[in-house]
C-alpha cells in the first residue's frame, strides 16, 4: 500500500512525541534557567522592537541597516523557538531538532555580536542583549554572559539530545 510507506515514512516530522527524559536532573534545571533567560531577552527586544533594528543598526555591523532589520527579526525568532525545546514540550522529532538548532543560532549570533561590540573599537552605548528596552552598557562581561549561555546549551542538549540512538 502506497499510503502506508507515506505515513510511517513521515511520522518524524508529524507525530508529536514527548521531550526524551533528561539525563540528570540539573540538565532539567539548567535547560529552564536558560529558557527563563531567552524568553526574558525576547519579550524586552519585543517590547520597543520598533528600536530594536535601530540598536543593532548603531553598532556598525557588516551589512548596514538593511542587515540589522533582518538580524533583529532573526534573533527574536531563534529565541522564542528555542523554548520547546529547552521547555520539555511535546513536539514531532523534527521540530525538536529545530528548536535545538535554533537554540544554538541565538549563541552563535549573540557571541559574533558581543565580540564585535568589544573588537570594533565603536563606541556603542547599549549591547542590544534586552533590545532597545533595557539598555545594557557593552563590556566584556557581555562575552563572557553569552559563553555562560553557550555552555548552558550545549549542557541542555546533551542531557536532553533529540535524536534517538536505539535502533526500534
Amino acid at each position: 500500500m502506497p499510503g502506508l510507506a507515506y505515513t510511517t515514512g513521515m511520522s518524524f516530522f508529524v507525530d508529536s512525541t514527548p521531550a526524551v527524559k533528561p539525563k540528570t536532573e540539573n540538565v532539567r534545571t539548567m535547560s529552564v534557567a536558560l529558557a527563563a533567560i531567552f524568553m526574558i531577552m525576547a519579550v524586552a527586544q519585543l517590547y520597543s522592537y520598533e528600536d530594536f533594528p535601530a540598536t543593532l543598526a548603531a553598532m556598525w555591523l557588516p551589512g548596514g541597516e538593511s542587515f540589522a532589520m533582518v538580524l533583529a527579526a532573526l534573533l527574536v525568532i531563534y529565541e522564542v523557538f528555542a523554548l520547546p525545546f529547552l521547555l520539555g514540550m511535546r513536539l514531532s522529532p523534527a521540530m525538536r531538532v529545530i528548536s535545538m538548532v535554533f537554540g544554538w543560532l541565538t549563541v552563535a549570533w549573540w557571541l559574533y555580536i558581543t565580540l564585535w561590540q568589544n573588537l570594533s573599537g565603536h563606541i556603542i552605548g547599549n549591547s542590544g542583549l534586552l533590545g532597545a528596552t533595557v539598555p545594557l552598557p557593552v563590556g566584556w562581561w557581555g562575552v563572557l554572559f553569552i559563553v555562560a549561555l553557550g555552555v548552558l546549551s550545549a549542557w541542555a542538549s546533551w542531557g536532553m539530545w533529540p535524536i534517538s540512538r536505539t535502533k526500534k
